[in-house]
């Protein structure tokens, strides 16, 4: 039953990633039996796992059918953040759907997550979906999760030590899981990547943090504090950081750093900055000063690709050329910035891979 189930397994995931295909090459390519994969092709239709799209052409003989997988489940993903609550709806592949931001600060009571599942069901409302067809609800958060991701080890972004995925679950009527914001956000980047296994995700939100991801796979570290690049001190003695200690990267490299020139809006700063004008040109000046140092130690460290991401690593794609100029000019080993890359996912990343632990937990049931 178990080599069944692996083969089964392995078939579903190979159509996943794949354009429709015909049983032969399915065969052919997973070195199986035919009779092995029509039987497991079966089974998995049963379940209503696959579909047929139609008919490849004729290459002399009947027509083979075209088979892939069924994308008709969904995934909910929150991101929580001390003012916002961000909601998307995800399909298998990973595409964004729908997404909503609402003002909606964080209290640690239960009215706030009454609050929280009641947008979530209007939300599910809107998008016109079975129930059935939710896989569940994914729920990031600005904090450092226990090994089991049930409970809240450390929090200061927002208030909620010692918290639980319970006080979710009472009001959310779907399977919660909880993650940490970047490393959700880190994992959506590699969805779906069959190239890249390692990368550096370095998150420039209103708070700077980040994901190690090696083998595909979330670092998590002794302490689940893994990618706390927020926290590594790049000024001694520098300005305090909200964690009290002095000379963060947070102090430096935040998103609120460059958006409080411009009452919040992370978009009018790169406008303003677009248009030349002077305070926000010296703002982003000092800003890319201090980011490049903490590039280059992510590179000298972990020696593999580095992605920006957040609410400013999401406008740096025009920037990237000069970018990946000045951190070659701090590199000890390599005269270009190749490794260094912009987020992919532009809206709601943190939002999406939370939704995604859902996803990847179907298709590894099946």
């Amino acid at each position: 039953m178990e080599v069944k189930k692996m083969n089964r397994n392995a078939i579903y995931k190979f159509l996943y990633k794949r354009e429709p295909l015909a049983i032969q090459e399915i065969a052919q390519s997973l070195n199986m039996s035919l009779p092995t994969v029509t039987q497991n092709i079966k089974e998995l239709q049963e379940r209503d796992l696959i579909i047929e799209t139609g008919l490849f052409e004729s290459t002399g003989g009947r027509k083979a059918k075209a088979i892939t997988y069924n994308n008709h489940k969904y995934a909910i993903g929150l991101d929580i953040t001390r003012n916002h609550v961000g909601i998307v709806l995800i399909d298998l592949r990973g595409k964004l759907l729908k997404n909503v931001r609402k003002k909606y600060p964080f209290v640690n009571s239960k009215s706030y997550f009454e609050g929280v599942g009641n947008l979530v069901k209007e939300f599910i409302n809107e998008c016109s979906i079975e129930n059935s067809n939710i896989l569940g609800v994914g729920i990031a958060l600005p904090a450092i999760l226990s090994a089991d991701k049930q409970t809240v080890n450390y929090a200061t972004v927002i208030d909620f030590r010692g918290g639980s995925v319970e006080a979710f679950c009472e009001f959310i009527p779907y399977p919660c899981i909880l993650s940490n914001d970047a490393n959700a956000a880190g994992f959506a980047e590699l969805w779906n990547e069959e190239d890249v296994q390692d990368v550096v995700y370095l998150s420039l939100n209103n708070s700077v943090g980040g994901s190690i991801i090696i083998g595909k796979n979330v670092f998590s570290g002794q302490n689940q504090r893994s990618g706390e690049f927020g926290h590594m001190t790049i000024v001694p003695n520098g300005a305090t950081c909200y964690c009290g200690q002095k000379g963060c990267v947070d102090v430096y490299c935040s998103a609120k750093i460059l958006s409080d020139s411009t009452n919040g809006s992370i978009a009018e700063f790169f406008r303003l900055l677009r248009l030349g004008h002077q305070p926000q040109k010296a703002l982003w000046e000092e800003y890319l000063n201090h980011l490049v140092l903490v590039i280059n130690n992510l590179r000298m460290l972990y020696d593999c690709n580095v992605i920006l991401g957040g609410y400013a690593g999401a406008y740096m794609d025009e920037y990237i050329e000069l970018l990946r100029e000045l951190v070659s000019k701090r590199n000890s080993f390599e005269v270009d910035g190749s490794y260094l890359h912009v987020c992919k996912y532009k809206l709601e990343a943190t939002a999406v891979g939370a939704a995604l632990q859902h996803v990847e937990r179907f298709i590894n049931s099946i």
